[in-house]
């Protein structure tokens, strides 16, 4: 059953290294701010992803608090761009 675990975690692994390849040329080439914003808030997603898996790789419950935490500021921070980007703020 170990084995299973570090197959799909290495899977996992080699997808978020492609989806990171990806979310970072978009953020360097996009045309507009939306579509970098819209980048980074992948990127802040695909690291709360990495943050779940070092969690399973470790045994670490408490990297799920960090990502939870991580995820809820990253929230407040697409939305205050948004705003922003959209002139109310």
């Amino acid at each position: 059953m170990a084995d299973l675990i570090e197959i799909i975690l290495f899977a996992s692994a080699v997808l978020t290294m492609a989806a990171i390849v990806f979310a970072a040329l978009r953020f360097l080439m996009g045309p507009t701010a939306a579509d970098r914003t819209a980048a980074f808030d992948t990127l802040t997603i695909i690291s709360i992803s990495i943050i779940a898996m070092l969690a399973q790789y470790f045994g670490r419950i408490i990297f799920i608090d960090v990502a939870m935490i991580y995820g809820i500021l990253s929230f407040i921070g697409v939305v205050a761009v948004a705003r922003y980007l959209e002139g109310g703020l």
